[in-house]
This record gives C-alpha cells, sequence and structure tokens, in this order.
C-alpha cells in the first residue's frame, strides 16, 4: 500500500525553537514520512488519500490520527491536500506518535463527493455526517493496525473544526486503544464570521449526543476571537457534551490572530502546543519531545542572496520541495509539490530558466545525494 519512502530530517524555524522552553529536548531526531492511500470499499479503488510522518526509529509508534476541517466553499474541498498538514503532523511525531493525516472522503483527492453534507442550513443534520466521517477515521485505523511500524494501542485522536465534531463523534464509538482525544474549535455548520453557523441548537444536540457514550478523556481548545465558533456558542457545546456524561476538559484560549479559528496551525504552534504537552503530561503520554538536528549547508559557490533563498527553501514546512543548483550559481527550487518527483522535475525547470546545466542540490531537507526513495505509482500522482 506505500507508495514511496524517505527519510526526512525536521528542520523548524526560529519562531518554532520557543517550543524549548517548555521541555528540553531529548536529542536530534530523523524523521519518516510516506503519502499512503488507505482501502476502503466506500471510497472505491482509489482509497482515502493520507499521509504519515514519524520518528524514524525501528520500532511500532503510537497512532496519532489527526482529522482536517471542512472549507465554508465546496470548491475549496478538491485544493485540500494531506501535506498542508505536514507541520502540524511533525509535532504529533516529535512527541513519539506516528502521525497520520487522512483525507476523509470527499477532500483532496478522496473520493466522494458530498457525501458528507448536513443538508439544508436551517435544518442541518450533524449526526448522519459525523457518522459518514467516523467511518472514514475508522477505515485509517484499520490500516494503521496491519502496519509493523505503527500500534493503535495507546493512539490518540486530534482534529480542527469539523475534524474536531468528527474526533469527538468517534470517542462516542470509541475504538479499542484509543486513550485520548483532542478537538481545536470543534463545530460545522459557520456560514459566515460572526457566529453565523446553521442550525446551532441541531450543532449542540449533536455534540449532547455524543457526550452520553463518549468517555474517552478530552481536550476542547476555543480561542475567544474565534470567528466560526464564539465562546457562547463553544460553551453551548461543552455544556450540552457534559451534560450527557462526556469527559473533556474545557480551555478557552487568548485571542489568536485576526480569527482565533486558525490557533491550531503551524504559525500558532508556540500557543497550542503547550496546551497539548500538559494534557498528555496529565494522562500519562507525556514524552520527551525530539529536537530538529542541524540544518543542510547552503551550496557553497552561491551567493549571499542565494544562499538567502537557500535559507527560505529550508523553512519552507510544505512537502514535497527540492532545490536545484548549476555551476554558474544559478538556482531555482518549488514546494508544495504532491510527490517528490514533481517537485525534484519543476525545481530543475525552475533553475533551468537561468542555466542549461543543472543538479539537485536538495530533496525535502536532505542533501540530494544521500536521497533515499522510490518512484511513485499511480496511486500518488499529481493532480
Amino acid at each position: 500500500m506505500a507508495l514511496f519512502h524517505r527519510l526526512l530530517f525536521l528542520l523548524i524555524g526560529p519562531l518554532a525553537m520557543s517550543l524549548s522552553l517548555a521541555f528540553a529536548p531529548a536529542r536530534a531526531a530523523q524523521f519518516y514520512t510516506e503519502d499512503l492511500r488507505i482501502p476502503m470499499a466506500e471510497a472505491g479503488p482509489q482509497g482515502l488519500e493520507a499521509f504519515l510522518v514519524r520518528p524514524a526509529g525501528p520500532k511500532r509508534y503510537p497512532l496519532a490520527l489527526l482529522s482536517h476541517g471542512s472549507p465554508r466553499s465546496f470548491a475549496d474541498r478538491a485544493t485540500m491536500n494531506a501535506h498542508e498538514y505536514y507541520g502540524i503532523a511533525l509535532e504529533y511525531a516529535r512527541r513519539g506518535f506516528a502521525a497520520l493525516i487522512v483525507m476523509r472522503r470527499g477532500y483532496g483527492t478522496s473520493p466522494g463527493g458530498r457525501v458528507d453534507s448536513v443538508g439544508g442550513c436551517a435544518n442541518a443534520a450533524y449526526l448522519p455526517a459525523s457518522a459518514i466521517a467516523v467511518a472514514d477515521l475508522r477505515a485509517a485505523i484499520d490500516a494503521m493496525a496491519r502496519r509493523a511500524d505503527v500500534t493503535t494501542t495507546g493512539m490518540i485522536a486530534a482534529g480542527h473544526s469539523a475534524g474536531g465534531l468528527a474526533t469527538v463523534a468517534l470517542t462516542a464509538q470509541p475504538p479499542p486503544g484509543l486513550v485520548a482525544a483532542i478537538s481545536f474549535a470543534g463545530g460545522r455548520g459557520s456560514r459566515d464570521d460572526d457566529e453565523d453557523v446553521c442550525n446551532e441548537d441541531g450543532l449542540v444536540q449533536a455534540f449532547a449526543s455524543f457526550g452520553k457514550t463518549s468517555r474517552v478523556p478530552m481536550l476542547w481548545v476555543y480561542a475567544t476571537n474565534d470567528l466560526y465558533f464564539g465562546p457562547d456558542l463553544a460553551r453551548r457545546l461543552y455544556a450540552g457534551f457534559r451534560a450527557g456524561g462526556g469527559s473533556a476538559k474545557f480551555v478557552t484560549a487568548p485571542p489568536y490572530g485576526d480569527d482565533g479559528h486558525y490557533l491550531y496551525s503551524v504559525a500558532g504552534r508556540p500557543q497550542w502546543t503547550p496546551y497539548l504537552d500538559a494534557f498528555l503530561r496529565e494522562r500519562g503520554l507525556g514524552r520527551d519531545i525530539l529536537s530538529p538536528p542541524d540544518p543542510l549547508p547552503p551550496p557553497s559557490h552561491l551567493s549571499d542572496a542565494a544562499k538567502a533563498e537557500f535559507a527560505r527553501y529550508l523553512a519552507s514546512t510544505s512537502p514535497h520541495k527540492a532545490f536545484a543548483v548549476s555551476p554558474n550559481g544559478g538556482y531555482g527550487w518549488r514546494s508544495g509539490r504532491y510527490t517528490v518527483d514533481d517537485a525534484q522535475r519543476d525545481s530543475l525547470a525552475a533553475c533551468m530558466k537561468w542555466s542549461p546545466t543543472c543538479t539537485l542540490y536538495a530533496v525535502d531537507d536532505q542533501l540530494a545525494g544521500g536521497a533515499q526513495r522510490t518512484s511513485t505509482d499511480q496511486s500518488s500522482r499529481a493532480r
């Protein structure tokens, strides 16, 4: 099922280095990544798009199942991909988990169309839509349980926005091995800013329904300036969930940026990772945080301006990426490509706009000469 693999050296920029204030890093680390298709009959032969990030050591790592949100515009679903959550997944991998980002049906390259639709706004039905999401998450768990490098014993689940709702729904029908879950800005149905949410009462009732059977310890985090699910609605959702017997710790986070709904992001890591770490420690799941290794050296023959551009390349947290150079000091790089092959091809093409002779210097976060990978097959093709 695996399409290609590589060892990835993690590079965290100066902003993320502030994370070391919370925990003393144990050691420099290497990380393994893999693009996957999750088998699921309802998703057809193509299966679900997924991306795995874990420490590189030869052992079984507990699963951290990560769930994405849902854009307000249906058209935006097709532009989503699992690589967007690479920086977030790395934070779980740094904490000793095998982090899996799975694109649910109808998102990214996962077939499904509008299968998780909540219907008309006035009567938005959140329970059936959540059941669809849970089925997708369970398919991912089943696939990971069959791997030699991942264990579902002691696994956690975490989600953002609609993915937070899906995570809460998963705890209401907990798979064996699920020991904790985290919901960042959990909810669904936001049509516009200023708390314009479809069928608010129905959303509250859905959370109350999940609370009747959910007993997995949970952490819920909402920023006070969340423009999707504001403080009043967040408290209503929590009250409904708790009234049914659900177990959750509620955190009201300070305002974040222009819209606190995006606290759970790569840029927001210094703000949300302390909540995550405190929760993991409380549950006995805290581990030494793996530290980033030394950065790659820049090509020695490049100008200072070109070396500054290489620093920008290293700081990019959007796989897949590559940096190409020419003997006369030319260069070109591209990031955020769907496959390693795409990144290499596009960076070489960018370099050759300035020079007829270019070679690869770096692929993702390792020197090209040391890259170990296999070519992708058709199920990992670029869109």
